[in-house]
């Protein structure tokens, strides 16, 4: 069973002569566990495909399931605490909170459930994204590359079964571009999480496992990339 299905979404944005087709009838699948890369260039709709997977975009058509539940249908409390519980998100611009601590941005999405951290995991993840001696660190006091690990680390604290991760090095050089499509790829096998991410970077889409293109809206599967 495919944790992410995705059946034959369009959007639309303006009518008439205006009308733009961000999305056309897009269709996939992906399995639990799967790393999944989406390529397109500037404008060709793989942001709003994204967006829409998200639940922070409405498509004009069609329907989007995650581990079974159709998102499109749900009203916006019940998917905001969905989207909460169920997905991680990873931005190009980390979005950190700038007062919080690393440990304290990492931890956040827990406590805005309301929930205790699982302090063994948070452990864990903080040896895995090596932050472990930043813990105490501002984001200001943080490397590029620090700062989109500790998103990662707020991305994964919550044990979702899908990340979406826009552009997630496309604020980094290559060294640590390297780095955090390797994290992305061992939370992916150690965690069994699935991951959909975004990218204009042809050669960093080969480390996914099957890389999938949007081109004016139309969705084409490349399929599985070589090991």
């Amino acid at each position: 069973m495919n944790l992410l299905e995705v059946h034959g979404i369009s959007k639309t944005y303006g009518s008439g002569e205006a009308a733009v087709k961000a999305l056309k009838n897009v269709t996939f699948g992906v399995p639990k566990g799967e790393f999944v890369a989406v390529v397109g260039e500037s404008g060709s709709g793989k942001s709003t495909l994204l967006n829409i997977i998200g639940g922070l975009d409405m498509p004009t058509g069609g329907k989007v399931y995650i581990d079974g539940q159709d998102i499109s249908v749900m009203k916006e409390s019940k998917l905001t605490i969905f989207r909460r519980r169920n997905i991680g998100f990873i931005f190009q611009s980390f979005n950190l909170i700038p007062e919080l601590t690393v440990e304290q941005n990492i931890i956040f999405p827990v406590l805005l459930d309301y929930r205790k951290p699982d302090k063994g995991y948070l452990e864990e993840l903080l040896i895995v994204l090596g932050l472990k001696e930043r813990r105490g660190h501002l984001p200001s006091q943080l490397s590029g590359g620090q700062q989109q690990r500790t998103a990662i680390g707020r991305a994964l604290i919550t044990r979702p079964s899908l990340i979406l991760a826009d552009e997630p090095t496309g604020n980094l050089d290559t060294q640590n571009s390297s780095e955090v499509i390797s994290l992305l790829k061992e939370a992916s096998k150690k965690y069994e999480q699935t991951i959909i991410m975004i990218t204009h970077n042809r050669a960093i889409s080969q480390a996914a496992d099957r890389v999938l293109q949007v081109s004016d809206g139309v969705l084409t599967d490349f399929g599985r990339c070589r090991e």
